[in-house]
């Protein structure tokens, strides 16, 4: 959401809250990216390591838990790549940040090939590890990738960039500051604030007073790393993400955090709420080439999945579960209408230098959207 710098908000009483008001009394104001790190991934009290919050329960529901078709489709793909570069079954299949493994139960039910192989799943969250556990027993888990031997691999992540921490920067008319979180005069609200002035890099022009942009170093870490694996020892990596590119930019700074399916305020209860970013997956393309020789394709989730069949999987699940049929539906225009998560999520795959467009990555596919018969 776009926030505004001058901003004040009460503050709600959370384990975290004495930590927050902890460094930015000793230090001064924090930034968004040391703000998200703390309150996501507290040891003790953090968001991601205190909690399941995925489904109706919990804050939010991401696409594996719409509807099977998703994983389905995603793992036909991984297989469909490691059949295209000829790897061995001992080249692992590895998840980012897995949820509940909804996402790795579905691919691994439809692609028998991929059940054969090591599966390691990245996650930090000993909550998430124990629910994990119950759908893929015989996972292994790290809690980096660069944990991991260097092979060939097939990784998939889901919603894993946009909560990598992110630092925010927003132009005056005296150049570039970066948005801070701080406390107010009397210390009894969090605020968003800005910096002092930065100094403007050699050779880049001067900023337009409201300009923004926003960087992540873990996300460049993250696609560097992954990029790094498959250009020096083969295989694929998918990732998608809520995100935009240059045509849908966002007119402003995108934090956002939500509570119980609803949008709320970044500051308000940290700990409780999720914290999120948008992604530029134009940069995360660029970023994963310029870390290695590799090829990195770009897609809306809408085209990705029309393109692969999923409208043809729902007509198939319909007729053989009629009683689903509904469900099916409804699962398949959340998925892939432009109106819903269609245009909203992209897709990135990363490859070896030389490889063929993938399948899922047409540009020629659209969108679908209501009333098009699409």
């Amino acid at each position: 959401m776009n926030h505004q710098p001058e901003d004040e908000r009460p503050l709600q009483e959370t384990p975290l809250m004495r930590e927050v008001r902890a460094r930015i009394f000793a230090r001064g104001p924090i930034s968004v990216a040391e703000y998200m790190a703390l309150v996501l991934g507290d040891p003790q009290h953090g968001y991601y390591t205190t909690r399941d919050p995925l489904g109706v329960a919990g804050d939010f529901t991401t696409a594996p838990e719409i509807s099977q078709m998703f994983g389905e489709l995603v793992g036909l793909w991984l297989a469909q790549a490691a059949v295209t570069q000829a790897l061995e079954q001992a080249a692992p299949l590895i998840e980012l940040g897995p949820g509940r493994g909804t996402l790795m139960t579905d691919a691994l039910r439809v692609a028998p090939a991929l059940d054969t192989r090591p599966l390691w799943l990245v996650e930090t969250s000993v909550t998430l590890r124990a629910v994990q556990s119950v759908r893929l027993p015989r996972a292994r888990w790290i809690d980096r990738l660069d944990a991991l031997p260097d092979t060939p691999m097939l990784l998939v992540a889901n919603e894993f960039i946009d909560v990598l921490p992110l630092r925010q920067y927003l132009a005056d008319e005296r150049g570039w500051r970066e948005i801070q979180v701080g406390l107010n005069e009397t210390g009894d609200a969090l605020s968003f604030g800005l910096s002092g002035v930065l100094p403007l890099p050699e050779g880049e022009a001067p900023p337009a007073p409201g300009d923004w942009r926003e960087e992540s170093p873990a996300a460049e870490q993250a696609i560097g790393e992954i990029a790094r694996r498959v250009a020096t020892c083969g295989g694929a990596a998918l990732l998608m993400d809520y995100g935009y590119v240059a045509a849908d930019r966002p007119v402003g700074p995108t934090l956002q955090a939500v509570r119980g399916h609803t949008r709320t305020d970044a500051l308000q209860a940290p700990g409780e709420a999720d914290l999120t970013w948008l992604p530029d997956f134009d940069t995360l393309a660029a970023t994963a080439r310029t870390a290695a020789p590799v090829e990195a394709w770009v897609t809306t989730q809408g085209a990705f999945l029309t393109e692969l069949g999923i409208g043809q999987r729902a007509a198939a699940l319909a007729t053989a579960r009629p009683g689903d049929a509904t469900a099916l539906a409804d699962g398949l225009e959340r998925l892939v209408m432009a109106e819903e998560m269609g245009q909203r999520h992209k897709v990135l795959a990363i490859l070896p230098k030389g490889q063929p467009r993938p399948p899922g990555f047409d540009p020629a596919t659209p969108v679908p959207r209501r009333g098009t018969g699409a």
